[in-house]
């Protein structure tokens, strides 16, 4: 058996011969990493969204809202304005009647 020499000098015309016979595949091996991609991108998306956030992570968040405060002077003048007037009184009645159940 007789070992093959590996020559420096060789390499870019074996590249280039390797090369040419890949780039008649060119186009398919583009569809190729493009669906390969594509389907990186949805599985990707399908985890993340079937993601559950931790216990501590809910605990924080929820310890972090704050809850909103309306300040009871308020309360009283917007029910004192809504008992002076007629025309506001019926547009509250009104907004209030479900128009789907007669």
């Amino acid at each position: 058996m007789t070992k093959s020499k590996f020559n420096v000098r060789d390499i870019p015309e074996k590249a280039g011969a390797i090369l040419r016979h890949v780039s008649r595949y060119s186009f398919v091996l583009f569809l190729v990493f493009v669906a390969l991609v594509y389907g990186f991108v949805i599985l990707r998306i399908n985890s993340l969204s079937n993601a559950q956030p931790t216990d501590n992570a809910v605990t924080s968040q929820v310890q972090a809202a704050r809850i909103p405060h309306i300040d009871k002077k308020v309360v009283d003048q917007l029910q004192s304005l809504q008992d002076n007037s007629v025309s506001v009184k019926s547009l509250f009645n009104q907004a209030r009647a479900n128009p789907f159940q007669e």
